[in-house]
């Protein structure tokens, strides 16, 4: 099957995956800019009315570097939407991601079907996260038009199944747009998850530890000091499983080798228990080879070196 042609001749087959705060038009802007899909999450901007701001920024300074650059346009962005109940603001940012016909919408946290209708009206694509391949029918049968196939490793809210495993189990049936999401951090692990079968990588971690993220500079300097070690997974921060940085959970007091088990009924991603735990900072597996913080152009530059790097490699072999 065909990639959607928003999704076509990407200079590099990678998608930034949105992150909690850290995400922000600065950091989306220059990933877009640099060859790769930038996104963010719509809960990010806060008050709620900040959203139709930067979705107006991010539209208008795309479409000033495509017209200044016409042999060099910029990837397309992404707005991250969580469809669970618990985010009261889904309508009020849907009606935002229409009126700028955003081109490409990632749901998390459910599939709906109404959600993907109302993108596809404005004629955007959709990507649904999984974290398995139950998850991943589910989300085609409600018109996903693509799968974010999010294995262990991955930072943030992460599965638990090998990428082989979940990769080969999707490709048995499904063959629409498929990126990977776990570990990723270096161009020979991009070509990695294509060589299993995906279409795009899904990057986040690396993407901490940039200049325009918006991320504090001591969570920056831990991703570069620390290893996958150092990477703990709990359902203690949000009531879903996720990876996070050992020493940000010291730091808050907590012993990371003995954390609780939290109440998944009580997942709340508007607000409330995640503010208590904003110093929580989440991150990937992949992060040993993360060693300084550089300007978002520096570390696509890299992973598009490493790339080809690898390619030509498998080619000469």
């Amino acid at each position: 099957m065909p990639l959607p042609p928003i999704l076509e001749d990407l200079p590099l087959p990678i998608i930034g995956s949105p992150m909690f705060i850290i995400s922000t038009p600065k950091l989306v802007i220059e990933q877009c800019k640099a060859g790769v899909v930038g996104s963010m999450p719509a809960l990010n901007a806060r008050p709620a009315e900040q959203l139709d701001d930067w979705l107006a920024e991010i539209t208008e300074t795309l479409n000033a570097w495509n017209a200044r650059h016409p042999e060099q346009p910029a990837a397309p962005f992404a707005i991250n939407q969580i469809v669970h109940k618990s985010n009261d603001r889904l309508e009020h940012d849907m009606a935002l991601c229409e009126k700028y016909k955003v081109p490409i919408v990632i749901t998390s946290l459910g599939a709906r079907t109404d959600v993907n209708d109302a993108v596809h009206g404005w004629g955007g694509v959709v990507l649904h996260d999984i974290i398995n391949n139950a998850f991943a029918r589910k989300a085609v049968e409600k018109g996903a038009d693509g799968l974010i196939a999010v294995a262990a490793g991955a930072g943030g809210h992460a599965g638990v199944k090998s990428p082989f495993a979940l990769i080969q189990e999707i490709r048995e049936w499904f063959h629409g747009p498929l990126a990977l999401s776990g570990s990723i951090a270096s161009g020979r692990a991009v070509l990695a998850a294509r060589a299993m079968g995906a279409d795009f990588a899904y990057v986040g971690s690396a993407f901490i530890a940039t200049e325009e993220a918006r991320a504090a500079e001591a969570y920056k300097q831990m991703i570069c000091d620390s290893t996958s070690d150092d990477v703990i997974y709990t359902n203690l921060f949000t009531g879903v499983h996720g990876n996070y940085l050992r020493g940000s959970i010291v730091n808050a007091g907590l012993d990371p080798d003995r954390l609780p088990e939290s109440d998944p009924s009580k997942m709340n991603f508007g607000g409330g228990a995640t503010k208590a735990w904003k110093d929580i900072w989440g991150c990937g597996q992949g992060i040993g080879t993360i060693r300084e913080v550089v300007p978002v152009r520096d570390l696509v530059a890299r992973l598009r070196r490493e790339y080809e790097e690898a390619r030509g490699r498998l080619c000469a072999g």
